[in-house]
């Protein structure tokens, strides 16, 4: 074909229309609408107060705590804990950089000195750090999770079959046979057992604990403030996360001793208070993208696969903690 009738070929063939721009994943978030978000529950939420900046300025962080099945004895005590008002006037007092802020009792293991519990704090087993089918935290309103626990195990295809499609991420994960979600949090699971586990993300609240068989009863709490730290997975409870105000605790300084510990007590932060929200007047009403939902599944595509323009490979996958579930104020 000559050059005249190839480009009269083209200039008669019709005009494809332009694609349209893909979506960042905040842009997903964005346009969700709002049957595709779902309230968390007040009586989920502690309010934790820091003693304001050298500047005056409030530092608020707003912790959700995790939900049934997982975690649900050291939960309970970080709720009786909260209640007491047991942590107003203590501190973070270690900060260790890439790895966690910690707040509680400073002087907590010098017995002349400690603060005294409240009554009912319940001492946990380290075999509740998983839930297993046949486990003691099974309940009928938890079937979903427990008929896939019941059925892991030899197989991949019981996932597909629950109505949670899309809320998985990959099958390849250096710490765990499966990852997913589950009613909007990040979980892990093995196929011996099986069991399932909450996991350790930026963010995440665990318990701190000493030596094991000790498994820590909630008042001396961390939050990962780095890399997500996985290798604490099934060796210390997550009991929640902070959904507000991370800020305030992943740039206070890093403690100068060992283990981020801050040898000086001048050093430290203080806690004004730790309040259920039930307490706490005008608190705005919070919402996560339901990782049940159309969104979510655009987002975690969206999140694994950036096709905007700064892009040059789409990476083709990513990893729980890397897929943060959005949560806002309601509205």
């Amino acid at each position: 074909m000559s050059l005249l009738l190839a480009l009269a070929a083209v200039a008669a063939s019709p005009v494809s229309a332009k694609p349209a721009a893909a979506l960042s994943p905040g842009e997903v978030v964005a346009a969700s609408p709002a049957p595709d978000w779902q309230a968390i529950s007040p009586d989920d939420l502690l309010v934790m107060d820091l003693a304001p900046a050298s500047n005056g300025r409030p530092r608020r962080v707003v912790i959700q705590l995790m939900p049934e099945p997982f975690s649900q004895g050291w939960v309970g005590n970080v709720r009786k804990l909260a209640a007491a008002h047991w942590w107003d006037g203590l501190t973070v007092y270690r900060v260790q950089d890439n790895w966690v802020s910690q707040w509680g009792d400073a002087d907590g293991e010098d017995k002349a000195k400690a603060k005294l519990l409240p009554a009912g704090i319940e001492q946990v087993p380290q075999e509740r750090y998983v839930v297993r089918p046949e486990g003691p935290e099974r309940s009928a309103t938890h079937e979903e999770l427990d008929t896939w626990l019941a059925t892991i195990e030899g197989t991949h295809a019981a996932w597909h079959a629950l109505a949670r499609k899309g809320s998985k991420v990959k099958d390849s994960d250096p710490y765990a046979d499966e990852t997913f979600f589950y009613r909007g949090w990040p979980v892990a699971a093995s196929q011996a057992g099986p069991s399932a586990w909450p996991v350790h993300c930026y963010g995440s609240i665990g318990v701190a604990r000493d030596m094991p068989p000790d498994t820590g009863t909630g008042a001396e709490l961390y939050v990962a403030i780095g890399h997500a730290p996985r290798q604490l997975d099934r060796n210390l409870a997550v009991v929640g996360r902070v959904i507000e105000g991370m800020q305030f605790m992943s740039s206070l300084p890093r403690g100068p001793a060992p283990m981020g510990v801050y040898a000086d007590p001048a050093e430290r932060t203080p806690i004004v208070s730790v309040r259920p929200a039930s307490e706490v007047a005008d608190l705005p009403v919070y919402e996560f993208l339901s990782t049940e939902s159309a969104s979510f599944r655009s987002y975690a595509e969206a999140s694994a696969n950036h096709r905007e323009p700064f892009y040059v490979q789409p990476a083709g996958g990513v990893d729980i903690c890397n897929l943060k579930v959005p949560v806002r104020r309601r509205k």
